[in-house]
């Protein structure tokens, strides 16, 4: 499974490719961070996103994109361009029909450090290790990026096997019953 992991932001969206199972080593593919100027108007900071993004599904080619999910902050105009740059990357993958996964900052953590309330020096060593690095990705965004891509390749077989027990039960309790109807 190859996964673009996506830590959205307007000044600095952090995005990380890695490759792997769950279970077995994962490989790192590429990491970076796609910059724009805070000095820039709005919308060319959102077309430079998208062109971003765009240039990593063009050389990466993931199977799935892992995005942070946008939580609630104290300061506003942060979760408005958070959430923003959020929907740009879903957008992107979208547009090319590649499945999208929202991972929540503290699901992330856990996932990579057994602890939800880990702090970015340790969700920085763990996938140091993790993705056998010689020393974690900087700026942190970068590191969270990855983080998303591991979480998501860890998570996605569990979380597939419970939607599908949900379908099935739904199918199951919406089909209609013949018992005791005869023709």
């Amino acid at each position: 499974m190859r996964v673009l992991g996506v830590d959205p932001g307007l000044t600095r969206c952090g995005v990380g490719v890695v490759e792997g199972v769950a279970g077995r080593p994962l490989t790192m593919l590429g990491v970076g961070v796609v910059r724009t100027p805070a000095e820039a108007e709005l919308g060319h900071r959102l077309v430079a996103v998208e062109q971003g993004i765009e240039q990593w599904l063009d050389e990466h080619r993931p199977e799935f994109v892992a995005v942070e999910r946008v939580f609630s902050q104290h300061n506003v105009s942060t979760v408005m361009g958070t959430a923003q740059a959020s929907a740009v990357a879903m957008l992107c993958a979208a547009r090319r029909g590649i499945p999208v996964a929202l991972h929540t900052p503290s699901e992330v953590k856990a996932a990579v450090t057994g602890s939800g309330r880990a702090d970015k020096a340790q969700v920085g060593a763990m996938v140091t290790r993790l993705l056998r690095l010689d020393a974690p990705p900087r700026p942190a965004d970068a590191a969270d990026a990855l983080a998303l891509a591991i979480c998501h390749i860890w998570r996605a077989p569990a979380q597939n096997r419970l939607q599908q027990a949900v379908a099935q039960h739904t199918a199951r309790a919406s089909a209609p019953s013949w018992k005791g109807r005869t023709a």
